[in-house]
Order: C-alpha cells, then sequence, then structure tokens
C-alpha cells in the first residue's frame, strides 16, 4: 500500500465566493498549469467521476488513482486539444439556440462541506439573464460515430454524470450539456438537479478518495478496456525478472482465465451461427427491414480487400500505389534496445497446461 498522500484541509472561509450556493472559488482561471496540477491531483474533479463509476470509456478508476499519486497517464491527443479551442463557440452557439447566457468560470471551484469535492466548470448559465449564475453548461465535441447517442434528447452517461457533479460542487438546481456532433450539429440537454443522485455521488467519492488517495490504497482489478490499455503500458519491465507467486493463487486465476477464454469461445461460435443465418436471409440486399423499420444492414463498407484487388488489377494496384514514410522498427530495435522496449506495451500470456 502505498503511504498517506496528504489531509485535506479545510476549506478556507476567507476564500473568494462565487455565483455558486455550495461553492467557493480554490483556484483562480489565470493560475499556472503546475498549480492546476497540484490542486487537481489534491481532489475529485468533473472528469474524475464518470471514471470511479466505470462509465468513461476512455478512463478508469486505475487511471484515477495513478493520477492522484502522480503517475500521469494522459498526455493529451488532438481530439481534447481541438475540445478546448472550440468551447467558447459550443457555449456560443448554446446560447444562440437556447435563449440562456452563459459566462466563463473564475476557475477551480471546491465543495464548502467537502473540500475533497472541485470542479472546473466550462461556463456558468444564466436562465433569467440578469443575477447570479443559477446552473452550469458542459461543453462536449464529439465525432458522428457518436450521433446516436445524443438523439431524441439523450445525453450519453460520462457526460451527463459530470453535469451532475458540477450541480454536486456547486449547488445549483439544474444544468446543461451541449455537444458539436460530426462538427456540424449541436445537441444540448437541461438536466435538473437529483438529490438522490448528488448524495450518492458525493458519498460514493468520497470513501473512495479517502481509501484510495489519501489512504494509497490500490483500487481492485476491474475489466474495462481503458484499464486493460493503461496496464499494458504502466510499468517499465525489468527484463528477466521473475515474481514468486501463491500456487494456489496462481491456479485459481489461471482457472478463471481458461475457463473464461473456453466460453468466449462459445460464444464466439454461437455469434458466428446467428449472423451467418442473418447473412444468408439478406442475401443480395444491403438492408432488411420490419415494415418500416431497419432490422439489420449488410453493406459492403468494410475493410478493402487490397491484396485481391493487386491480384485481379495489377496494372491500376500499381497507379494507386504510393510510397509513404514508415518507421523501422527494426532497426531500432538493434539500435536503441532500451529506448524500443520503453515503447513496447506488454503481453499477457497465460499457458494451457496446468501448473
Amino acid at each position: 500500500m502505498t503511504p498517506p498522500l496528504f489531509d485535506v484541509p479545510a476549506v478556507d472561509a476567507s476564500a473568494p465566493l462565487v455565483d455558486a450556493p455550495t461553492a467557493r472559488l480554490l483556484l483562480p482561471a489565470d493560475a499556472s498549469r503546475e498549480e492546476w496540477l497540484e490542486v487537481r491531483r489534491g481532489g475529485i474533479g468533473g472528469s474524475d467521476v464518470a471514471a470511479i463509476l466505470g462509465m468513461n470509456k476512455y478512463s478508469s478508476p486505475r487511471h484515477v488513482f495513478e493520477e492522484k499519486h502522480g503517475r500521469d497517464t494522459f498526455k493529451g491527443n488532438e481530439a481534447s486539444e481541438i475540445g478546448s479551442e472550440i468551447e467558447s463557440f459550443i457555449a456560443h452557439m448554446f446560447t444562440k439556440r437556447s435563449g440562456v447566457a452563459t459566462a466563463e468560470a473564475p476557475g477551480t471551484l471546491v465543495h464548502v462541506d467537502h473540500p475533497w469535492a472541485r470542479v472546473n466548470v466550462d461556463r456558468f448559465t444564466f436562465d433569467e439573464g440578469e443575477g447570479p449564475a443559477d446552473g452550469v453548461l458542459e461543453c462536449k465535441n464529439r465525432s458522428e460515430y457518436q450521433a446516436s447517442e445524443w438523439e431524441d434528447g439523450a445525453v450519453p452517461d460520462a457526460p451527463a454524470i459530470q453535469c451532475h457533479w458540477g450541480m454536486a460542487v456547486g449547488g445549483w438546481s439544474h444544468g446543461y450539456v451541449a455537444a458539436l456532433v460530426g462538427g456540424n450539429r449541436l445537441r444540448w440537454v437541461r438536466l435538473e438537479r437529483d438529490e438522490e443522485m448528488i448524495g450518492y455521488l458525493l458519498d460514493h467519492c468520497g470513501k473512495w478518495f479517502e481509501r484510495h488517495v489519501v489512504a494509497g490504497e490500490e483500487p481492485p482489478a476491474d475489466g474495462l478496456e481503458a484499464t486493460a490499455d493503461l496496464l499494458a503500458k504502466l510499468w517499465s519491465v525489468k527484463a528477466e525478472t521473475v515474481l514468486e507467486v501463491d500456487a494456489a493463487k496462481a491456479k485459481e486465476l489461471r482457472h478463471k482465465h481458461l475457463d473464461i477464454k473456453a466460453r468466449e469461445k462459445a460464444l464466439k461460435e454461437e455469434l458466428r451461427l446467428v449472423e451467418a443465418e442473418i447473412k444468408l436471409l439478406t442475401g443480395e440486399n444491403e438492408i432488411a427491414k420490419v415494415g418500416k423499420t431497419p432490422a439489420w444492414s449488410w453493406k459492403a463498407n468494410g475493410t478493402f480487400a487490397s491484396k485481391q484487388f493487386a491480384e485481379a488489377h495489377p496494372d491500376l494496384a500499381a497507379k494507386y500505389t504510393h510510397m509513404v514514410p514508415a518507421l523501422d522498427m527494426d532497426r531500432l530495435k538493434d539500435e536503441q534496445p532500451d529506448t524500443y522496449a520503453k515503447f513496447r506495451a506488454r503481453k499477457l500470456l497465460v499457458p494451457t497446461k496446468g501448473i
């Protein structure tokens, strides 16, 4: 177990007031990134909550644990950069479509009674147009592939939880989530304050923070894909080192692994059978319907068979083939083995034979 990190200090009563019934300003928006990271590490923020609850496909409780203990697991990417850059545009379009005025938040807010509960909201909202803020807005940029998640007034779990967390920390009666979907469609939803939901979030996240951040206990293993991706890259492998494992524990885990793999194989065979029946029934058609409702589709929009194409049309293949830069990984491995090993993910192999 990692040693306790710190005791969370009580909220300073002299901290600046903000347009939030139950929050004060912890860190102004113009603070340095180092200060912001330190404050983020010392509490639970809006982006942490969905991960702790297992509702964020890109993060997990393990990610939050590692970050709170100073091991950054996310370096940023193009999507997150663009999302930050167009946040103002999304807020502007939200006001234009909804008529609800917005304003930038002054910085990181902290709950007056729960000093570990913190949030950086995207915008304050003003339904009456004047007076103090009465709500919160979360702005999201989402791809066309996620369009179905935002139709008919729906909002995915992770952004909804983030909005509820903003209400929980700030004490507002409602909040909004606005998303630019596919670069050309704005979808927005109003969410009302749910006291039962907020009570659960504060209780669950507070206990999680005390146990896994303050006390330093590692969170248990989970089956989330985000966690699997993280664990494959988390530690630098010490070559040829060996861990001695308890025989009973090793047999238990191997038995579970082999049993699940067997059931996975059986389910894949069942799935192939059902899909074969669907394809035979569909025949040369692209779409199958029940009345006016689509039942399924079988379109030629999958992976292009480049090898078969080249064999059937060598002249066209030569015409449309071009050279592209490629990383020479074999050479890198030979000349820079330590650097190569640092960026190579780990792969778990469990033998089928018994111990």
